[in-house]
């Protein structure tokens, strides 16, 4: 391993962005057309340096994966357990969620793609800590049903559908492009929240994100 490899790896932010880099190659070649070598290259050191630090593909796309669920925790789950009001806190993980996938380059998508790749324990530990966040969102939407603020729809088909809306961001959402990370965040939360929530007595309603 070269000093410079060390000190690169050794900055602070340095894994965040071998996980995002890392990520954002699997996303567009896929897991198995992945080598080692595409993400040491794209990072900019040596195969053997990055070696130094992880323990091989399977490992390091679980790394990743660990990293997309404790940051989708840390940003969005912890903070909306303090919105006491079920539609602000809906509307706050789906524009904070949204956020993440744009800033993140895949990294939370491939909790959805690429999980057959895992070993069987691994699989486990991330299954269940993807099931605790679906749990929280669909009993968020449970909530603003019994408040008889949501549409007649099925929570379980209505959580499914607001990931594999948000998730599927990283697909075509370009950096460069002609909107911002936050412009497209609103546009999710419109879409979304205007197909499920019931509309106020005497017209439409706006529904802005916070």
């Amino acid at each position: 391993m070269t000093v410079q490899d060390r000190d690169a790896f050794q900055s602070e932010g340095r894994a965040a962005e071998v996980y995002r880099k890392a990520a954002e190659i699997i996303l567009q070649k896929g897991y198995d057309a992945t080598s080692v070598s595409d993400i040491a290259e794209a990072l900019g050191i040596t195969k053997a340096g990055l070696y130094h630090y992880i323990h091989g593909k399977t490992q390091l796309l679980f790394d990743i994966m660990q990293y997309g669920l404790n940051e989708l925790d840390r940003e969005v789950a912890q903070p909306a357990m303090k919105i006491k009001d079920p539609e602000a806190r809906l509307r706050f993980m789906v524009a904070m969620h949204a956020r993440i996938v744009t800033r993140g380059h895949g990294a939370v998508t491939i909790l959805v793609d690429e999980a057959r790749a895992l070993t069987p324990a691994q699989n486990r530990k991330v299954t269940r800590k993807k099931r605790e966040y679906f749990d929280f969102l669909r009993a968020t939407l449970q909530e603003m049903k019994d408040a008889r603020k949501l549409r007649d729809v099925d929570l379980t088909v209505a959580t499914f559908s607001l990931l594999g809306m948000i998730n599927w961001l990283s697909r075509w959402y370009r950096a460069e492009g002609a909107l911002n990370e936050q412009q497209v965040a609103q546009a999710i939360v419109d879409i979304a929240l205007n197909g499920l929530i019931r509309p106020a007595a005497g017209g439409g309603r706006s529904l802005r994100a916070v």
